[in-house]
């Protein structure tokens, strides 16, 4: 029985071993081969499988895209006093967070704001930028802050194309540590 056994795998591995260097010259079936074989379009270039006879497509209306979150406080001075009072940070505070939220202010905002918030940071010493503000001298929430980080402000321009939103929120958490520091 033992023999058996031991001659049937010998056979499986000699079969299978020796599929490896078979010339098979007549292709096998393909069951969808528009699936195997896709027809390409550039994206400029007229399509048929669309009414408007165009590849590129606008997003379809309502949707989000992916990885994108909604902001829904306009770049207005309104926006602004809106997001003072009411938008609220959805994350826990914690240490992972404050770490990042330092990491990426060193990042992005230190070279203008300084280590402390204090805004003296390099370039203001060297007077590439006047007027950046304390920010214990501005009545200044998480909602402010995540709407500067967001729009810009003033001399400020945005960031939100360098931060991810989860970034924005770490950074405000982390400029409200500083705030809170100078307050003292």
């Amino acid at each position: 029985m033992k023999n058996i056994l031991k001659i049937t795998i010998a056979l499986a591995f000699l079969f299978t071993l020796s599929s490896c260097w078979l010339d098979n010259t007549k292709p096998n079936y393909q069951y969808m081969p528009d699936m195997y074989k896709s027809v390409g379009y550039d994206t400029y270039s007229a399509n048929p499988n669309f009414s408007d006879g165009r590849t590129s497509q606008p997003p379809v209306e309502g949707t989000i895209s992916r990885g994108k979150v909604p902001y829904d406080y306009a770049d207005t001075t309104e926006g602004y006093d809106d997001a003072l009072l009411n938008l609220k940070n959805p994350l826990e505070v914690n240490e992972a967070n404050l770490v990042n939220g330092k990491a990426m202010f060193t990042i992005y905002c230190i070279s203008c704001h300084g280590t402390a918030g204090a805004g003296d940071g390099e370039l203001v010493k060297r007077d590439k930028f006047l007027g950046v503000p304390n920010y214990k001298d501005r009545p200044i929430t998480e909602g402010s802050i995540y709407h500067v980080i967001m729009y810009g402000r003033n001399l400020m321009g945005s960031h939100s194309g360098q931060l991810t939103d989860k970034e924005r929120w770490q950074v405000t958490m982390y400029v409200q540590q500083l705030r809170n520091e100078l307050l003292k």
